[in-house]
């Protein structure tokens, strides 16, 4: 066996192996239901299965990286991640029909391959955000005013340059994962009423002057989606019809009517879980989100073993990511949440999304090989 190979077995040897199961579980699940989507027209299958396989190529490389010594660089993976996405802002381009609407949130790579790089930059402000707590909380300063206030203004600035890219669902992402490593980190619950609050008292100004038309119209829609059944209820309505006609088993992988005429909009990325719902039923739908538990549940113990608070503010800012994206992504399909352009973590076609949550998990298998 050459010895390159042999090395790259020795370093997927080392890690959680548990962790490393889950992970081509869900890869492989993901890979199927895109495989049938895939029977005709593009082939989102190829362009998945290249993600997963650089995606893990990378992690089991990155997790020979020792995350301390990368979160040193706090500052300049901060300033790198602004900067990439202002660069988006002002020379990206729009991927038509995706969610986001009039979202300027993809780059183009040699090749005609787009890139998302708000993707990359939400792994980038998992690291800088956790290490800035960890370095307040070691100094005793965690819970001062002047530290939160630099925390808040740590936390929007990728909040509001995503929102002025147009992708509000991204916007949201970051928020939650600066919730769940602060909550975590124990910073006091009356500045977390206080932000609740505040941003209670600005909706009429958001409404008014930071929300786009199609915005409000969607939130509005969401209300009663059969009102606009045509356009803006439209994938909504579609989405839960295919996840109902499932029943308990569905009717068969790669067997699906309504998958195969792509009746349901976007159904490879934000909506494949109506193609589960289609092919595979209840116990497909459920066997997705057990799956996403699992690796939720095993990063939290990874987390808890965390040799330092750093590792473990980072497991939970990774936990946060995958949370929230799987909540508002169901949220989305079941119509319970309004349509943001959120995809589901590792199951969504998404090159971008998959290859950098990918990662993710290559950090979290450092943090557990530094348990110790």
């Amino acid at each position: 066996m050459p010895k390159i190979i042999k090395n790259f077995f020795n370093y997927l040897n080392l890690g959680d192996k548990f962790l490393w199961t889950i992970i081509i579980i869900i890869s492989s699940y993901s890979l199927l239901l895109i495989k049938s989507v895939s029977r005709e027209g593009a082939n989102f299958f190829t362009l998945q299965f290249i993600a997963v396989i650089v995606g893990f190529l990378c992690a089991v490389a990155l997790q020979s990286v020792n995350y301390q010594a990368v979160a040193e660089k706090y500052k300049i993976i901060f300033i790198f991640c602004v900067l990439f996405i202002i660069y988006t802002l002002v020379f990206g381009i729009t991927v038509e029909g995706s969610s986001g609407i009039n979202a300027r949130a993809w780059i183009k790579l040699p090749g005609g391959i787009t890139f998302q790089p708000s993707e990359l930059v939400k792994i980038g402000f998992i690291i800088t955000f956790s290490k800035h707590i960890s370095i307040l909380k070691a100094k005793g300063k965690l819970n001062e005013f002047k530290s939160i206030i630099l925390l808040c203004f740590h936390a929007i600035t990728p909040v509001v340059l995503t929102h002025l890219q147009g992708d509000d669902g991204a916007a949201i992402i970051f928020l939650c994962i600066a919730v769940f490593i602060a909550f975590i980190a124990e910073i006091k619950i009356r500045y977390f009423v206080s932000v609740i609050i505040l941003g209670i008292a600005l909706v009429p100004l958001a409404w008014n002057y930071v929300l786009a038309d199609y915005q409000k119209q969607r939130l509005l829609n969401q209300i009663n989606p059969e009102v606009d059944p045509l356009n803006m209820g439209y994938q909504q309505i579609q989405g839960k019809l295919s996840i109902g006609s499932g029943g308990l088993a569905g009717s068969g992988l790669f067997k699906g009517e309504r998958v195969a005429n792509g009746v349901v909009p976007i159904q490879e990325s934000d909506f494949i879980f109506s193609v589960a719902g289609e092919e595979l039923g209840f116990i497909g739908c459920f066997l997705i989100i057990f799956l996403l538990f699992l690796l939720i549940f095993r990063v939290s113990i990874i987390a808890r073993k965390s040799c330092d608070d750093l590792g473990t503010y980072i497991c939970f800012g990774f936990i946060g990511l995958v949370a929230c994206q799987t909540i508002f992504n169901l949220g989305m399909c079941l119509s319970l949440l309004p349509v943001m352009g959120v995809t589901l973590p590792f199951f969504s076609s998404g090159g971008s999304s998959t290859a950098c949550l990918y990662l993710g998990v290559g950090i979290i298998q450092n943090i557990y090989l530094n348990k110790e």
